[in-house]
């Protein structure tokens, strides 16, 4: 395949493209042997979009999704632009506020040494029912964007900016200059994740299962909060760690009123 397409598999996630771009899925294959109700419903919304159906056995999708867990889809697709840059990102968000005439604080998720593609895809499926406005991680020592990535998103690998970047302590500096506090997450912090105030602008640091942030970015956050283990148990696994930050940040930005200033 050529480098500028890639790999989608699964209803969730290929049902996603077909609700957002339709027009930017190549091919689409499909298991004839499969017939059952839902991929009856699939192929006549993927027909109805005017997007090329291929019959292909259960051996020929699993070398196209690299696995056997492609429930009898896989596609072809162009890859979307979501933002290319962090700047790109934040510069939207302030446009589209502005021409809305509205508050929506910028809430990040900066994943630090997340190399597991099923842990990465959790993570966009969190941060995408939370709103957030993009996912970065530092382009050496963590997962890409790939096809397993997009399954276990189921879509949200289509919504969700990932932003790799080259310096990760040098881009968390960046934020602070747009006026977005930084707020890692460690173990021995003195203050609990739910006397933090995430109502204004931030961006939420976590470190891979068990080593945590590294000391340097950790080092560049302006400051530390815990998560509350009550339990046998030292660490929670990273995409469970996002949701209970990420949505103690849309609790309070639900039920708490006007976020405060940056």
């Amino acid at each position: 395949m050529v480098s500028d397409t890639a790999v989608l598999f699964g209803f969730h996630a290929i049902g996603v493209r077909l609700k957002l771009d339709p027009g930017s899925i190549l091919e689409l294959y499909a298991d004839p042997a499969r017939r059952d109700a839902r991929m009856r419903q699939f192929l006549q919304r993927a027909q109805a979009a005017g997007v090329r159906v291929i019959e292909a056995d259960g051996q020929r999708l699993a070398r196209l999704a690299g696995g056997h867990h492609h429930q009898g889809v896989v596609a072809r697709v162009r890859p979307l632009q979501l933002g290319r840059t962090l700047d790109d990102v934040l510069d939207q968000l302030d446009a589209r506020c502005e021409a809305e005439r509205r508050a929506d604080p910028p809430l990040l998720l900066v994943l630090d040494g997340v190399t597991d593609p099923h842990n990465l895809g959790a993570c966009l499926r969190v941060a995408d029912g939370a709103g957030a406005h993009a996912v970065i991680a530092p382009k050496d020592q963590a997962c890409a964007l790939n096809a397993t990535v997009a399954k276990v998103a189921s879509g949200a690998a289509d919504t969700v900016p990932y932003l790799m970047v080259t310096n990760l302590a040098r881009t968390l500096d960046a934020l602070k200059v747009r006026g977005i506090w930084v707020v890692g997450t460690s173990d021995d912090a003195p203050r609990s994740l739910y006397e933090q105030d995430w109502r204004g602008p931030v961006a939420i640091v976590l470190g891979a299962e068990g080593k945590g942030i590294r000391p340097l970015v950790r080092r560049h956050c302006d400051e530390l909060v815990a998560i509350p283990m009550r339990g046998a148990v030292e660490s929670l696994n990273v995409s469970v760690a996002s949701a209970v930050c990420l949505y103690e940040a849309v609790r309070q930005r639900l039920s708490l009123g006007a976020p405060r200033s940056a």
